[in-house]
């Protein structure tokens, strides 16, 4: 049964699903190949991305101390990382629903196939293989659509999330790096002030002890009549 004798038997119902399994099937292949490219080009620039963000933060945390300092770098970290998921996970919602819905839209013109069988052999009272080729070739063809449709939306669906988990691992990894180094440039600017204050009370100290030393001496001493 070729595909002109298939349109020529088929009515409005199988139609009608053949129309929304064929724009179903386009829009999960060109929704899938973008966000396939562009969940690989975010995964490839996702960590110096990050970086960039956090060194053009560093003017404004001039004058923070090492707490503040802190607080801002992280939730600056946690704000663009939602962002890069956020953007990851468009389109997954459209091969999902493909991949789930195709399979039953098939199903639905086989079982309307399989009706259309079932009506001609009461309205001609044979079972014959005239009467019953049609319908259930119609029904086998629009299960074989669904499953068709399905499938590379499965396939599209799982390799996008594949490389959305390796876009949240670059970004949680350069994220506890920025961290690391924001820690380690608050320890290091914070070191010279306490060694000052460290030597200013020592300094005191021993300025308290020689005026000790002082009275004690001036106490001790002969007085001249």
């Amino acid at each position: 049964m070729d595909f002109m004798h298939y349109w020529q038997i088929s009515d409005m119902v199988t139609k009608t699903l053949f129309f929304l399994l064929f724009i179903l099937s386009i829009v999960s292949w060109v929704t899938g190949v973008i966000r396939v490219l562009q969940s690989r080009k975010l995964a490839a620039t996702v960590a110096d991305d990050l970086s960039q963000q956090i060194t053009a933060k560093q003017p404004e945390l001039a004058g923070c101390d090492a707490a503040q300092r802190r607080l801002v770098t992280e939730q600056t970290l946690l704000k663009h990382i939602g962002r890069y998921r956020f953007a990851s996970e468009r389109g997954l919602p459209i091969l999902g629903t493909t991949a789930a819905i195709a399979p039953f839209i098939g199903l639905f013109g086989t079982v309307w196939g399989i009706f259309h069988a079932l009506h001609n052999i009461g309205m001609t009272g044979q079972a014959g293989l005239g009467q019953v080729a049609g319908p259930v070739g119609e029904a086998l063809i629009m299960t074989g659509l669904g499953i068709a449709v399905a499938i590379p939306a499965v396939v599209f669906y799982n390799l996008s999330v594949r490389i959305n988990r390796r876009v949240m691992y670059h970004a949680n990894d350069r994220a506890h790096d920025l961290l690391a180094t924001s820690a380690k440039q608050v320890a290091t600017n914070s070191r010279p002030s306490i060694v000052t204050a460290t030597q200013a009370a020592k300094d005191q100290q021993a300025t308290q002890k020689d005026a000790q030393h002082t009275a004690h001496y001036r106490s001790s001493a002969p007085s001249q009549g």
